[in-house]
C-alpha cells in the first residue's frame, strides 16, 4: 500500500468548525489531502455537499461522522467512515443524541451566569451553524471574545470541565448503540484519539475489548491530539487488537487547531490502514 495523505477527521460549521465543508475540502487539497472525510459530531448534514468538494478539489472522499458515547462515566468519540448518510437508523440514532444539547446548553449557561458571565447561550448561539448542535466550544469562543479568557484552552481548564462552574455532564449514546448505527449504515467504527480519554489502564482495555466486541475495526493512531510517544503506544494497541489505524487532524478551526488538514506524520508502515477496509466505499 502506498503512503497516502488521507486525513479522516475534521469539523465544520454543520458541527463546532468554522470553515463550510467547501472551504475545508478547498484547505484540505491545498495542503495536499488525498483521501478525506469531514467527520462533524453527531451530525450527517454536510456529507453531500463535502463530498460533492471533495470532488470539485479532485480528492477522494470517505463520507463520515463523529457519534458521542458515555462509557465508564467519560465522553468518548466514536468515528464513523464510509457511512451511508441517508441510512435511516444512524439518521435515527444521531438525531436522539442530538436532541438533550439544548437543555445541557442552557444549564451551562446558568452555571456560568452564577458566577457572573451573562448572556452566554445567547453569545454562544452566535457561533452556531446548526442550532441542534450549540456545544461547548460555542460557549468557549465566547468566553475569548468577551475577554473573560485568553484562548478556548483557558476557557475549558477554568470552566468547562468536571469540577469548574460551567460543567454540566451529558449522557451520549451507548458505545454498543454507536457501533451499531455505523456498522448497519456500511461504515467502519473507528475510536477517536484514545490518549484524550483519562481512563486507567483497566478501563482503557475495557474499552478497547467492548468496541472489538460489538463490532468496532479502528482506531485512530496518529492524530492531532496524540504525541509522537503515543503514535507508537497506539499502534502497538492497534496491533494488540486486531485493529485497522486511522489518520485525521481533528481541524475545527484555523485559530484554535494545533495541527492543520493534511500535516500530520504519515501511520507507521505496518499496520492496516482503515481505508484498506473501505476500498469499495470511497468516493
Amino acid at each position: 500500500m502506498p503512503i497516502l495523505n488521507a486525513d479522516l477527521h475534521c469539523h465544520s460549521v454543520v458541527s463546532d468548525g468554522t470553515l463550510t465543508p467547501e472551504e475545508l475540502a478547498a484547505r484540505a487539497a491545498a495542503n495536499g489531502v488525498e483521501l478525506w472525510a469531514l467527520t462533524d459530531h453527531d451530525e450527517i448534514g454536510g456529507q453531500h455537499r463535502a463530498a460533492a468538494a471533495a470532488s470539485a478539489q479532485g480528492m477522494k472522499y470517505l463520507t463520515g461522522t463523529e457519534v458521542s458515547v458515555t462509557f465508564a462515566g467519560e465522553t468518548v468519540h466514536i468515528v464513523g467512515l464510509g457511512i451511508d448518510p441517508d441510512d435511516a437508523s444512524i439518521r435515527a440514532g444521531l438525531a436522539q443524541t442530538r436532541g438533550g444539547r439544548d437543555a445541557r446548553a442552557r444549564e451551562i449557561a446558568a452555571q456560568l451566569a452564577a458566577v457572573g458571565i451573562k448572556d452566554a447561550y445567547e453569545g454562544a448561539l452566535r457561533y452556531v451553524g446548526n442550532p441542534e448542535l450549540v456545544s461547548r466550544t460555542h460557549f468557549a469562543r465566547f468566553l475569548v471574545e468577551t475577554g473573560v479568557c485568553k484562548d478556548t484552552n483557558e476557557v475549558f481548564r477554568k470552566y468547562l470541565v468536571e469540577g469548574r462552574p460551567g460543567f454540566v455532564p451529558h449522557r451520549w449514546a451507548s458505545l454498543k448503540n454507536a457501533v451499531e448505527w455505523i456498522t448497519q449504515a456500511s461504515g467502519v467504527a473507528v475510536l477517536a484519539h484514545p490518549a484524550r480519554y483519562r481512563f486507567s489502564a483497566n478501563e482503557e482495555f475495557a474499552l478497547f475489548s467492548e468496541f472489538r466486541a460489538h463490532g468496532g475495526r479502528g482506531v485512530e493512531v496518529v492524530t492531532g491530539s496524540h504525541t509522537p510517544a503515543e503514535y507508537l503506544k497506539y499502534a502497538d494497541t492497534a496491533r494488540e487488537f486486531g485493529l485497522a489505524a486511522s489518520r485525521g487532524s481533528d481541524f475545527h478551526s484555523p485559530g484554535e487547531s494545533h495541527t492543520d488538514l493534511g500535516k500530520l506524520p504519515y501511520l507507521p508502515g505496518e499496520l492496516t490502514p482503515v481505508w484498506d477496509l473501505l476500498a469499495d466505499r470511497i468516493q
